[in-house]
């Protein structure tokens, strides 16, 4: 299973990494928003199986990154799943969330087995198979 992740906090990029390459991930690194969106648009169709992304980023927080996914030409930009994962979980950051076209909101810290489940259930509803059971 291959991951967008779009963080702008090396700390937490590097956390999130090594949980989700310990769940059998490949994880690819987008700095910010904006990189995430070119990164996505530059990939070759069904190359990604979700985008696991930040909201409060520079350049282009993730609600935006998000749009821009969303309304880009790619053949994906309608089907990937796309999951917030925010310190902030309150409804109205939720409900942006929704707003911007995003899948789900993961509340961070990271929780493994929260991660995992919303993953499977978002690739589900795109048709798509979970690749593995959650090692979880």
């Amino acid at each position: 299973m291959r991951v967008l992740l779009a963080e702008d906090n090396e700390l937490n990029a590097e956390i999130a990494t090594e949980i989700f390459k310990e769940e059998g991930m490949e994880v690819y690194w987008a700095h910010d928003g904006q990189e995430a969106v070119d990164m996505f648009e530059s990939s070759e169709p069904l190359y990604y199986d979700a985008v696991l992304m930040d909201v409060r980023m520079p350049r282009m927080n993730g609600y935006e990154a998000t749009r821009a996914i969303r309304a880009s030409a790619h053949a994906d930009a309608a089907s990937i799943p796309i999951l917030a994962m925010s310190a902030n979980a309150f409804s109205s950051d939720v409900a942006e969330s929704r707003r911007a076209g995003m899948n789900n909101h993961l509340s961070k810290p990271i929780n493994v087995p929260q991660v995992m489940a919303a993953l499977a259930e978002a690739l589900a509803a795109a048709g798509k198979p979970f690749p593995r059971l959650p090692a979880s």
